[in-house]
């Protein structure tokens, strides 16, 4: 009976000696941050001059195990593919914590003029495309590659284990990179207590933005083939026309999240990305095809979004006699951020950008697969955005994600270096101590 006591006595003074903690972390990681930053810079220009799609990110995982090798760090290549799993083990008992960085680029022909533009070229979906990151993981991996150094200096005072996770085909939904890197035992061992990642946004460069809760949203792909009867443009009613049907098909699934769901309970979006069908200007084809997006937060409205939609795709085309095939692609899940932990870990996020840099934002309707990390670990996870756009510039005219002109400062890096830095010191010296509690 009388150890609990001794502990609990102890607790303030663990405090204390956490808080001195801390703020030596701080110190200590903006000097190796400032010392590391010309090789982060040099790597993010690299791989931006040398993009790869997903699941074809060879160069660059490779490029990030030689750097983790020669720190020292324990490394798994090909983890589920392209993946890269670093391990650093600290020179202090504690628990695990896991960083996420992706690597993939995307089918997008780089309009910015920049030294190390990508001039890439490939075949997508049987189409000549050019591949630019143009999401900004190029500077996710050189921002992680950086902490990894960061954090290895500092291996002596690392109270636990930090779990590096590299991911390949994050841009690759309804499965993506963060499913085969858990099939193949990414967060397995050693399994991560928290997980953490950061990402671009165009919002000012200098500060870190965070929504408690769900913050990205559930993405799931659809694809509506409308089946009719092929006829001469002359002759319409020779035939059924699966183009006309095809369009009221289109503008039926916009009445189901402005006319049928209750958008107080959470938001929700579906959204038309092609509309193909035919291949002459006078012959009303058999068959065209729909495909696109569904974007929800609340899981009872996603699965009610889904039948809404099946309902009318196939309702519309029965009443002019035609068919319709609904196929549901369930892709991502909701990427919730823990209240709890946004909580405790935003003290860090401020020693990284500044007490006043760090602010909260709503909701986001694009989709992550990284929390697929979190649950399959059965541990809470954080979604952090930084701003990338120079502060004498208008975030709201920037180029934005997945566009030909996304053009993010590196005057961000130092940042995102400090804030992957100071998440995993500040969890694992806040897990030692709530674990003596």
């Amino acid at each position: 009976m009388v150890r609990p006591l001794v502990l609990v006595a102890l607790v303030p003074q663990l405090l204390l000696a956490q808080r001195a903690d801390t703020a030596l972390f701080r110190a200590d990681v903006e000097k190796r941050t400032a010392v590391v930053l010309p090789k982060v810079v040099s790597w993010r220009r690299d791989i931006h001059e040398h993009p790869e799609l997903s699941y074809q990110e060879v160069r660059t995982a490779k490029l990030v195990a030689d750097h983790l090798r020669a720190l020292g760090i324990e490394v798994r290549d090909h983890v589920g593919g392209n993946g890269v799993v670093g391990v650093l083990k600290g020179g202090k008992p504690g628990g695990v914590v896991a960083l996420r960085a992706d690597m993939d680029a995307l089918p997008v022909q780089e309009q910015v003029e920049l030294p190390f533009k990508s001039v890439v070229r490939t075949t997508y979906n049987g189409q000549d495309v050019g591949v630019m990151h143009a999401c900004g993981h190029d500077m996710h991996t050189a921002m992680l590659m950086g902490a990894a150094e960061v954090l290895v200096g500092m291996k002596a005072q690392l109270p636990g284990t930090v779990l590096f996770l590299f991911q390949p085909a994050e841009e690759a939904p309804p499965h993506g990179g963060a499913e085969g890197m858990i099939e193949a035992g990414a967060v397995s061992n050693p399994v991560p207590d928290a997980a953490f990642m950061l990402h671009t946004t165009v919002r000012p460069v200098g500060s870190l933005y965070i929504t408690p809760g769900p913050s990205l949203a559930a993405g799931d792909n659809f694809r509506i083939v409308v089946h009719g009867k092929q006829t001469g443009g002359s002759n319409p009613s020779g035939g059924k026309d699966p183009l006309v049907i095809g369009a009221q098909i289109m503008l039926g699934l916009q009445t189901i999240v402005s006319r049928q769901i209750d958008l107080t309970t959470a938001p929700a979006v579906i959204s038309v990305g092609a509309f193909n069908g035919g291949v002459r200007e006078n012959i009303i084809p058999d068959s065209a095809v729909i495909i696109g997006t569904i974007r929800t937060f609340d899981e009872a409205m996603r699965r009610d979004i889904h039948a809404r939609m099946k309902q009318t795709a196939e309702g519309i085309a029965s009443s002019a006699g035609l068919t319709a095939t609904v196929t549901i692609s369930i892709g991502y899940p909701v990427t919730v951020s823990d209240v709890a932990l946004v909580a405790r870990m935003t003290p860090a996020l401020q020693g990284a950008a500044g007490a006043g840099n760090v602010q909260q934002i709503p909701q986001i309707m694009a989709g992550e697969d990284f929390g697929r990390f979190a649950t399959a670990a059965k541990a809470p996870a954080m979604f952090v955005s930084f701003g990338t756009t120079p502060k004498d510039q208008d975030w709201k005219k920037a180029g934005p994600n997945h566009s030909t002109t996304f053009n993010p400062s590196e005057e961000s890096l130092p940042i995102g270096v400090r804030a992957y830095a100071l998440l995993a010191l500040d969890f694992l010296a806040g897990q030692r101590t709530s674990v003596l509690k």
